[in-house]
Formats: structure tokens, sequence, C-alpha cells
């Protein structure tokens, strides 16, 4: 926070595999994406512990601990700027006179926790003094305190290792034997999506900062794309913190930024004033509906699986089989969105129920799912099956490319069967070919891409060489490859590049009732990034 800088986003190559196996902390201090309050965005450095005690009784006032929202973060600007003769971080002594002790006896006496906030470097980001060569005595101090997250930025780093510098800080926590969760705030700069899980980051941040307009949460909303295959239960990407009610943007703004935030199974953070709140603001931030789809784990974050210019689909899986879904409308005026069923990974049912999570109606559909949507708006979703399930296909082996597709999108003409990609028009491309191996079977697609597949639970095992076809002249080609059963991640190529030769996915497939095959660019663009999938076999009885 407190530094707007473009994300340096490098993309580490992530080893074939089924699982995320390789992401996996040790141990996870949260389970479910932490709700809360932070002073930054509305207070800056205009805080003190009267402050904070009155946030901590409005959380409990407006019943928004029951929800969920239990962390109270003080941001930067709470210590003084001098550590203390045995080289310890001191309170602000007009701000905070009575100490932090004092504050987490507090806040904990209403039920709910404190968070507190420092740097990777020598000084915060306002020019206090920060931990970096001083992580055992901050993290032990933290813990006398009885802190229970910590926020650590990246300001004043002194140009030194990244990973460093936050692995010193995630052992000195875990040394002190307090669970403390473990906010890692370096603006999205070398990957934390990867190296956040390996020094003990429960979320990390993926950019820069928020500011409550319009242009700067659809930057950051942007630059989630792509980022769902990092995300797991217990260690979540953060996109920053919310600015419902800080004025900025409009309800409906307001509506779409909250929808779309909880989507993506962000850390709910509020930024506003929780002491002069309306009644609008309360609607947004109180909606049960949504923060449930935020606080469930069905296999993967939420994601964006189409973008159509100013109208755009996300959704998300849910653990008990439904899909909750947000038809987005970046544009000026209002239009219809819609999606499928199909579409979202609930393909083979006969009829399935709607809910809208913001009015509350229910509605049912054969599988269409449509609606008008408002200007900047959203309307959200959670679809669920309620007929009898297909059967899926017939024992032996099947070629994806001769399949019946259950829906499609791609980034450049339609997807091809059997065929590259080609150009726009259906039928245009060549023979399926990866840095000189051809295939007879398969799939030709440009990024973002998806092919929706039925398999009733009858398939065992999928099988598929991947790569960046060969009709493609362009170095700066790479894309990625995944496979999704029911909404969950089974397996992530890693980046492929115009001159890597085919690679191997072969991704189990059992208890499953739909594929999901989808290609995504690199984060470097879509440009030139045409994609196979070579032999695309499902094996299924």
């Amino acid at each position: 926070m407190n530094k707007l800088l473009p994300a340096m986003l490098v993309l580490a190559a992530a080893v074939i595999a089924p699982t995320q196996t390789a992401q996996a902390t040790e141990t996870a201090a949260i389970t479910a994406p932490v709700m809360g309050w932070n002073s930054w965005n509305r207070f800056g450095c205009n805080i003190n512990e009267s402050l904070i005690r009155a946030t901590a009784d409005a959380i409990v006032a407006n019943d928004l601990d029951d929800l969920g929202y239990r962390y109270v973060n003080i941001d930067d600007c709470w210590m003084a700027s001098t550590r203390d003769g045995q080289g310890r971080l001191q309170p602000h002594p007009t701000r905070f006179p009575a100490g932090i002790k004092a504050l987490a006896d507090y806040v904990h006496a209403r039920g709910l926790k404190l968070g507190i906030y420092s740097s990777a470097g020598t000084r915060t980001c306002q020019g206090y003094p920060a931990s970096l060569d001083h992580e055992t005595v901050d993290a032990q101090t933290f813990a006398a305190w009885g802190v229970d997250l910590l926020k650590y930025d990246n300001c004043n780093n002194e140009g030194r290792p990244t990973v460093e510098r936050y692995k010193k800080m995630g052992d000195a926590l875990k040394a002190t034997g307090r669970p403390i969760v473990y906010s890692i705030c370096n603006w999205g700069e070398d990957s934390p999506w990867v190296f956040g899980p390996q020094v003990g980051g429960d979320y990390w941040r993926t950019t820069g900062d928020i500011s409550d307009n319009w242009n700067s949460a659809m930057s950051l909303l942007d630059q989630q794309a792509g980022r769902e295959p990092f995300a797991r239960k217990g260690a979540y990407n953060d996109p920053d913190m919310l600015e419902v009610g800080n004025g900025g943007m409009t309800t409906t703004e307001y509506v779409s930024h909250f929808s779309l935030w909880s989507l993506l199974s962000s850390p709910l953070l509020l930024g506003n004033d929780l002491r002069s709140m309306n009644s609008t603001t309360l609607g947004i931030i109180r909606n049960k509906d949504v923060i449930d789809v935020n606080q469930d784990w069905g296999g993967s974050q939420g994601r964006r699986i189409r973008d159509d210019g100013t109208g755009e689909i996300w959704a998300k899986p849910m653990s008990d089989g439904s899909v909750a879904v947000v038809l987005f409308n970046r544009g000026s005026a209002a239009a219809t969105i819609s999606t499928s069923a199909a579409e979202l990974g609930l393909a083979g049912s006969s009829s399935y129920g709607l809910r809208n999570l913001w009015t509350g109606g229910t509605s049912s559909s054969t599988g269409a799912i449509s609606a008008s949507v408002a200007a900047h708006g959203v309307v959200m979703y959670r679809v669920s099956r309620t007929g009898t399930l297909a059967a899926g296909p017939a024992a032996g082996t099947h070629q994806a490319g001769d399949m019946t597709w259950q829906a499609s999108s791609n980034g450049w003409g339609p997807a091809e069967r059997n065929r590259s990609n080609g150009e726009q028009a259906a039928g245009d491309g060549r023979t399926l070919t990866i840095n000189g191996t051809t295939y007879s079977q398969g799939i030709g697609v440009h990024a973002d891409s998806a092919v929706h597949l039925y398999l009733g639970r009858a398939c065992g095992r999928f099988t598929a060489q991947v790569g960046v076809d060969d009709e493609v002249t362009n170095g700066s080609a790479s894309v990625r490859f995944l496979v999704y059963g029911d909404g969950t991640l089974l397996a992530d190529s890693g980046v492929k590049t115009a001159s890597q030769g085919p690679s191997t996915l072969t991704v189990p497939t059992t208890g499953h009732a739909t594929l999901e095959l989808r290609v995504t660019d690199a984060r470097n663009g879509i440009s030139y990034d045409h994609a196979d999938w070579g032999a695309p076999t499902l094996t299924c009885g």
C-alpha cells in the first residue's frame, strides 16, 4: 500500500501436474478469506486508539461480526518515530497512549481480532521505523501484544531480495508460536502468488493500491485474470481493500466492486468509516448471500470465463456443486448479458434453479442464463442443477475433437476441431503441429479460449499433448493450458512458448460431471497465441 506502482508481473513456469501441491503451505492460519476492516483507505495517518475502539464497537453494533467481519487492522502511522531503548517498536505516544496491548485486549473482549502493520524495509511508506533486520524482535513484540494479523508492506526495501525479506518475517512469526495471519503487501512485484505460500503468506497483494474510483477498481480487477491457478483454500490472492461507502463511486459501482471481490475469494477488508454508515452501504456489506460466496471454497477462486468487450462472465464453483456467476456490464448503457449452465460447468441437467443474490428472487431454466444489466452493474446468481443428470459417454476412449461440446469460446474465430485455429473463418486451420510434431486429432484454439465437455461422472482420465501451434511465427506467443473438473483446477501446464515442444497432460477425472479445457495468455497479451490440444483423449467406463 501507500505506493502506486505498476505490478512487476514476473511469471514463473509451473510444473505440469494434476494438482497444486507444490504451492501448499505447511499449515494454514486461515481457512477462508479474512474479513474485517483496515484504517488506510478512509483515514490514512489520521488514526488513534479512540478510532480503533469505536470501529470495533461499530462492527459489533451493526452485527458485522456475525457475518464474519472480525479483523480490526491498524495500518501505517501507529508507531513512534523511534524504537525504544531495547530496540523494540513502540506505539505513537499521542495517538496510542494506552499502547497496543491494551487495544488488543479491548478488541479481543468483543470477540474480534487485531491486525497491525509494518514494512519489509528500513522505514514504512510514511517514514516510520519498519522491520527489515528487526524481524525476530518485531514478531515477538507483536505476539506479546496479542496481535492476530500482520500486513507487511514493501517500502524502503533497499533493493534487497524480495523472497529473502518476506521469508525472514514469515519464519519469525511462525517462531512466536502465536497464530498470526501473514498478509504480504509487495504490490504484486516478483510474483507473490508464487512465493507467497513458500514464505508462510496467507494472502498476498497482486497489484498496486486501490483508489476510490471506478477506473482504479477496474484496473485492479483486470490484473486478477490469470491469477486463479495460484489460489487455494487457506491461501488467497488479494486485489486490495474495499472502497465501499467512501463516496467516490456510485451505488451500482460499489455493488459491482463488492460482488466481484467476493467472487474472487479476496479478503473482504472494509475501508470506510464504520461509525457513520448509511443504510445503502450497510445493505451492500451485509449481504450474506454474497459473503457466503466469498467464504466458500469449491475448488477454485472466481475467474473470468468470457470477455465480450463490455460484457463479461465471471464464475466460481461452490462446495455444494452450485456455481456463483456474475454477469458484469462495463459499458456506459444497460445491456443484456447471457451465458449458459454449460459454460458455467453445469451441463447435463434437465433443469436449473437460479437465485439472484442481490434481490433474493428465484427462477428456473433449462440452461439459458440471461439478464439486463445496468451500466457498470452486475447481476449475480447462484445456479444449481435441479433435474436428472444425463448419462455420460460410453465406455472406451473418446477424442475430444470429435465429441459434442457443451459450450465453447475462443479469442480469434471459432475453436477448431482436428485442425489448428487458423484465422477467423470456421474450418480455415491447418494440420495441428507443435514444434514439428503433427496430430490428426485435437482442438485448435486462440487464447483466451474454453471448450466444455460433459463426462457424466463416467470417465477416469484425460490426456493431451499441448503447446503453441507452429503456424505462429512470432516468438512472443505464450499460453497456459488449464483443465478444470466441475470448476476445480485439475491441471496447469505452466507457461508454454512458441519455441517449446509438446508437453503431456495426464489428468484423473473420476467423479467429475464436466471438464473444461481452457487456454489463457501468459500475461503478455493474446497476440499470436494459437494453441493446440493434441490428441486430447478421454478414457471412460
